[in-house]
């Protein structure tokens, strides 16, 4: 691998998931231990050789594309990055196809929601033909799967299997060595209107390219995370201040605050009387008075006052006063019970 390698992501999706939030912000910018989802997922690749002469392409709804756009020139303006728009949701072969322009020779491709831990140090001595991501799973009923002959080639892949007996789900990361060939498959499945329910899937371009003598392996990931759903975001959010995000050590207490690690807290934050944590994130500029809190993700600008919260995701500029339990409100909303 002597060119630069192109890396793919997705993000063309309604984020129907994880409403509220995704009505008014692209999913890969929810807040999400001090970064955003989309960090994590540039994150996935800083172990690859020659990352930063990359090519980066992001596919995106028409609705996504100028808050992505303008997040990624104010954050990560060191990448080259094109993007592309895919107006109708027809799958994540289509998303692809529609950046063929862009797709030359190697490349990586993740789903923007799919945060796994991996070393592709090993990528430039590849010479087969892709590999395809998996992790083991107690129950892989509801996931795609590879399975694998003796020699450890991929024979194919299986969406959402009968059994368990073969529990390597695939998590949505693959490598391919020629983006061309990996367009030429697309193009057949799509002749062949391989699909289901309008949309054409990736795991069925691979089985094309595997019925046409292609050669994939698979590598193991130990982790594998899920930023795609309301009730996964909290428990990724735990995972990362688990796992070197914790800032408590250096969170600013006054005002009779209490921290219970692992919590990340801005510096800019304005905290009175309050009790944080564990797995307590907060994003800039949030305002919190005589609040307890714990489980939770509050994002940009939020206040909250008179609270008592846990397992709770409150999105940008809202506003709390009086709250007691859980909550899940989207950006810009006011939920006052405190007459």
């Amino acid at each position: 691998m002597t060119e630069p390698i192109t890396i793919a992501i997705p993000m063309a999706g309604y984020g129907t998931r994880m409403r509220p939030h995704t009505w008014s912000k692209a999913k890969p910018l929810i807040h999400l231990a001090g970064k955003t989802v989309l960090d994590y997922c540039l994150a996935q690749f800083d172990t690859l050789p020659g990352v930063g002469s990359a090519r980066w392409v992001f596919i995106c709804s028409p609705f996504q594309l100028d808050q992505v756009k303008e997040y990624m020139d104010k954050v990560h303006p060191e990448k080259r990055v094109d993007y592309v728009i895919q107006a109708v949701m027809r799958g994540q072969s289509d998303a692809l196809h529609l950046a063929r322009e862009f797709l030359r020779g190697p490349m990586l491709m993740s789903f923007s929601d799919t945060l796994i831990e991996t070393d592709l140090a090993f990528l430039p001595s590849i010479q087969h033909d892709g590999v395809a991501w998996v992790k083991e799973v107690p129950d892989p009923r509801r996931f795609g799967v590879a399975e694998v002959n003796s020699e450890g080639w991929v024979t194919r892949l299986v969406e959402k299997p009968a059994d368990i007996h073969n529990n390597r789900a695939v998590v949505g990361f693959y490598y391919f060595r020629s983006a061309e060939n990996l367009m030429a498959a697309i193009e057949e499945q799509m002749d062949q209107n391989i699909a289901l329910k309008g949309e054409f899937f990736l795991t069925d371009t691979v089985n094309v390219m595997l019925a046409h003598s292609a050669r994939f392996t698979i590598q193991s990931t130990p982790t594998w995370l899920d930023a795609g759903t309301r009730e996964a975001i909290l428990e990724t959010n735990c995972y990362y201040l688990d796992h070197g995000r914790d800032n408590s050590a250096e969170a600013v207490r006054h005002g009779g605050v209490k921290v219970i690690p692992p919590v990340f807290i801005p510096a800019d934050a304005k905290l009175e009387s309050c009790t944080l944590g564990p797995h307590v994130s907060l994003a800039e500029g949030v305002e919190m008075h005589n609040v307890t809190v714990s489980d939770a993700i509050i994002e940009r600008g939020a206040m909250v006052e008179n609270s008592i919260l846990t397992h709770s995701h409150l999105g940008r500029d809202v506003i709390v006063k009086g709250a007691r339990g859980r909550l899940n409100i989207g950006d810009n909303s006011i939920v006052d019970l405190s007459a």
